[in-house]
């Protein structure tokens, strides 16, 4: 059973950069507006994904 939430419609599919479009609010995901991450280190980007509806920025 999947989780209803409410969500802002950001296009989760694409990976953001942070320079273009810096958080609404500090440490929490702009589209759903959760505090915790799954974060990862390629090619020298920081790339942070929301852990619960996947939104993707390079910070």
């Amino acid at each position: 059973m999947e989780e209803k939430y409410e969500t802002n419609g950001i296009d989760t599919s694409i990976t953001y950069e942070y320079k273009e479009f810096p958080d609404k609010r500090a440490g929490r995901c702009d589209n759903c507006d959760y505090t915790l991450f799954k974060s990862s280190v390629k090619s020298g980007k920081f790339l942070r994904e929301c852990r619960r509806c996947g939104m993707k920025k390079n910070i």
